[in-house]
C-alpha cells in the first residue's frame, strides 16, 4: 500500500532526486521556476507501509481556459521502480483529478521504453521531444569519438585548434553576452525565445544544476551552451553562435568540452533535448551513431473534455501554424 506525503523542504526534495537517478527537470530548482512563469509546482513523495520513500513525482500544473481548467504534467518522471509504478501512478491520476481537476495528467518517462498501464493513453502530443540523442558517459572519449561522424572528429580538431578559451558563465553581466548571442541565434533561425527574466530565473532558480559554458575569442564570447544537470543526467537546455563563433566551427570544440566536463563530474546520461527537423539536427546527428527515441508522452484523461483537448485543439493549433508560415514566408 502506496500513501503520497507532499514534500514542502528543498533539501529532503532533492537529496531524493539526486540519490535516485532522476531527470534534472524533476529538481526542486526546475518546479520554482516553471512557478515563477505561468505554472505551479507540487511535489509528491510516495510512501510504503513503512513509511519510507519509494518515489517521487513533481507535478507541474498550468491553468487552462474554460472547459479545459487545468493541464497537470510530470516531465521526465515520475521517479519510481517498476514494481511501484503502477500504484503511484493510479494514485497520482486520482489526487491530481480531486485536487487540480485537470483535463488531464501527462507523463513524458525517462526511459526508452515504458509500459503504460491500464486507462492511460500514448499520445501524440509532445511538450518536450521523444526523439533525441543520449550519450552513454560511461564510455570512454576514445569509443565516444568513435561514434561520431568523421567530419565531426575533424571540426573538434580544427575549432578547438582555433585561439578561442571555454570558461564556466558565473555572473549576470557574463550571462548578459550569452543571451545577445541567443537573440542573434533566434533572429537568424527564427526561433521565439522567452524575455530575458525566463532565463534569468532558469539561472538563479537551478543554481549548479544548471551550468552554462561559453567559447570566447579575443575575449569576446561567441557562442555558448547551456545545461540542466543531476547526478546522473545532463540535458541541453539552450545554445547559441554567432557569425565569428559559425565560422571557427566552435559550436563543435564547445559541445566537447560540456560533454567531457559532464564526465568529469560523473555523469552517465548526456541528452541533446530533442532533435527537430532543420540544420541543428543535421549538426547533432554527427555526434552519436544513432538516435534514441523516448517513450514518448502518456495521458490520464481526467476530464469528458479529454478528446476535444486529444484530438480537435492540437489539429486547430496545426492548421493556424501552417498558415502562419504560409504568410509569413
Amino acid at each position: 500500500m502506496i500513501t503520497l506525503r507532499q514534500c514542502q523542504d528543498k533539501q529532503e526534495w532533492d537529496d531524493y532526486v539526486l540519490e535516485n537517478g532522476g531527470h534534472p527537470l524533476q529538481l526542486w530548482g526546475w518546479g520554482e521556476l516553471k512557478s515563477a512563469n505561468g505554472w505551479s509546482a507540487e511535489r509528491l513523495l510516495a510512501l510504503n507501509e513503512a513509511e519510507e520513500v519509494i518515489g517521487a513525482a513533481q507535478i507541474l500544473i498550468r491553468h487552462l481556459p474554460w472547459p479545459f481548467k487545468s493541464l497537470a504534467y510530470i516531465p521526465r518522471g515520475p521517479i519510481v521502480n517498476d514494481s511501484d509504478r503502477e500504484e503511484l501512478l493510479e494514485l497520482l491520476s486520482q489526487r491530481t483529478k480531486e485536487t487540480h481537476n485537470s483535463v488531464a495528467l501527462s507523463i513524458e518517462p525517462d526511459s526508452e521504453e515504458y509500459a503504460s498501464p491500464q486507462r492511460w493513453r500514448q499520445s501524440a502530443n509532445h511538450i518536450l521531444p521523444a526523439k533525441t540523442i543520449i550519450l552513454n558517459l560511461k564510455k570512454s572519449e576514445s569509443e565516444l569519438l568513435n561514434d561520431m561522424a568523421k567530419k565531426t572528429r575533424q571540426y573538434i580538431r580544427k575549432s578547438a585548434s582555433e585561439a578561442i578559451k571555454i570558461k564556466q558563465i558565473r555572473n549576470k553581466a557574463d550571462l548578459d553576452q550569452c543571451l545577445a548571442i541567443y537573440r542573434d541565434t533566434a533572429q537568424r533561425a527564427k526561433f521565439n525565445l522567452h524575455d530575458d527574466q525566463y532565463y534569468y530565473d532558469v539561472f538563479n532558480k537551478l543554481g549548479d544544476h544548471s551550468p552554462v559554458f561559453a567559447a570566447y575569442h579575443d575575449d569576446q564570447p561567441i557562442a555558448f551552451l547551456w545545461l540542466a544537470i543531476s547526478a546522473d543526467v545532463s540535458y541541453e537546455l539552450y545554445g547559441g553562435v554567432n557569425e565569428t563563433g559559425q565560422q571557427l566551427r566552435t559550436n563543435y570544440a564547445l559541445k566537447w568540452h560540456a560533454i567531457r566536463k559532464c564526465k568529469e563530474w560523473g555523469l552517465s546520461r548526456y541528452d541533446f533535448g530533442g532533435l527537430i527537423e532543420g540544420g541543428v539536427t543535421t549538426f547533432k546527428m554527427g555526434w552519436t551513431d544513432s538516435e534514441t527515441n523516448l517513450a514518448g508522452t502518456f495521458d490520464y484523461p481526467l476530464s469528458v473534455f479529454y478528446g476535444l483537448w486529444s484530438g480537435v485543439l492540437p489539429a486547430a493549433k496545426a492548421f493556424v501554424h501552417r498558415v502562419k508560415k504560409i504568410f509569413n514566408r
